[in-house]
């Protein structure tokens, strides 16, 4: 039987183990938002960066990639690189993934998804809800072993727009980190 994972952020772009297929689509009742700290990747634990968790919201869509994996090794392999990959998120979910926004039933059900959630005690990493420009300075400050997190919420914008996605949230972040740069680079010049 094939198992289905479905990334939201960097898995977008680069999904670092062996897939048989991948499928752009949505899950339902869910929103993408940059509240999960991140002391691994793209920040430190001094200084950690934020990605992209995913929140319950009635109504509204996520898109993002489902990857299928099907042979055994890869199966053992994509779980083993997930687990490391997305330790910070606390909570695994199998939702509905839907390809096409006018049907009634998922293209596939049970697609795994990694969710950081806002339990403190389950994760320590949760930095929650923040305004525009407190998300984009963090943003802008923040640099991990895996790069600057500026680069991880750039490649996540292009990502979605190839995908054909235009998300608010993503968009309106990546045009404040672009404002704030430049206001930044007119001031040192």
């Amino acid at each position: 039987m094939a198992m289905w994972v479905f990334g939201y952020g960097s898995l977008i772009w680069k999904a670092g183990f062996n897939y048989d297929d991948r499928l752009v689509g949505f899950i339902k009742d869910y929103r993408r938002v940059f509240y999960q700290g991140s002391t691994d990747h793209r920040g430190t634990p001094e200084y950690p960066g934020r990605t992209v968790t995913l929140e319950p919201a009635d109504g509204e869509v996520c898109w993002g990639a489902a990857y299928k994996i099907s042979k055994k090794e890869d199966k053992e392999n994509a779980i083993m690189h997930l687990e490391v990959r997305e330790k910070q998120y606390d909570k695994k979910a199998y939702l509905d993934f839907f390809t096409d926004p006018t049907a009634t039933t998922p293209a596939i059900s049970g697609v795994m998804v990694y969710i950081a959630s806002p339990d403190k005690k389950l994760n320590k990493n949760y930095l929650g809800p923040a305004s525009l420009e407190e998300i984009a300075k963090q943003i802008i400050h923040a640099e991990g072993p895996s790069g600057p997190n500026r680069d991880y919420l750039f490649q996540l914008e292009k990502a979605l727009l190839q995908l054909g996605c235009k998300d608010k949230h993503v968009i309106g972040l990546a045009n404040e980190v672009r404002r704030i740069l430049s206001e930044g680079q007119l001031i040192a010049s």
